[in-house]
């Protein structure tokens, strides 16, 4: 059984996401850590409800959030809304084991400032007719990782950032993490050079 660390900032709508098809039984993993960058951060409180091992870090150093998610015996670290960048030690300690999901189709609308509402305001002042969400391994650049998979959402002629983002939610994200997850969990997943391979 995989061992997961959840590191998120916000609501955790995605980690509920990933906690919901765990207890359907869709993944042969276990949520061991849930760890937040902000103390008032609503994910925290599923955590509790599901009686899933939680902190708080705030902005102590990688150093502190490294020997938590270590100590935590997690095998795969997933970003689920976690807004800090990783320091280049977190990543060389978990190469290849860390994944994140970006509300749109890496390349588009990616990169250092590209998060949250400021992703789908971009998609819809450029005028793209399709934007979506991807998963990625994270490396030492801002969402340059290997992709693992990517879902396609329409934009509609009369949305908004907010209902954009919630469709892109609701449509791709809170489905395509899970996914990954379980194909990393049956071993199906590697990085051959810059890509990602599925078996």
């Amino acid at each position: 059984m995989l061992k997961i660390a959840v590191l998120v900032s916000g609501s955790g709508t995605n980690l509920q996401g990933i906690i919901n098809r765990i207890e359907l039984g869709g993944i042969n993993a276990e949520i061991v850590k849930v760890v937040s960058s902000k103390s008032d951060a609503y994910a925290l409180e599923r955590a509790k409800k599901h009686s899933i091992a939680h902190e708080y870090i705030g902005k102590k150093s990688d150093k502190t959030l490294l020997e938590s998610v270590q100590e935590s015996g997690a095998e795969l670290v997933v970003l689920a809304g976690f807004l800090k960048i990783l320091e280049p030690d977190f990543i060389e300690a978990y190469r290849n084991r860390i994944i994140n999901v970006h509300p749109s189709l890496i390349p588009s609308f990616c990169g250092e400032g590209f998060y949250g509402l400021r992703v789908h305001e971009e998609v819809l002042k450029v005028g793209v007719k399709v934007t979506g969400a991807t998963v990625h391994f994270v490396d030492e650049g801002c969402d340059t990782g290997p992709i693992i998979a990517q879902k396609a959402v329409d934009v509609l002629p009369n949305d908004t950032p907010e209902t954009l983002q919630q469709r892109v939610m609701q449509e791709a994200e809170w489905t395509l993490l899970p996914d990954a997850i379980r194909l990393i969990a049956d071993g199906r997943v590697s990085v051959v050079g810059d890509r990602v391979v599925i078996q």
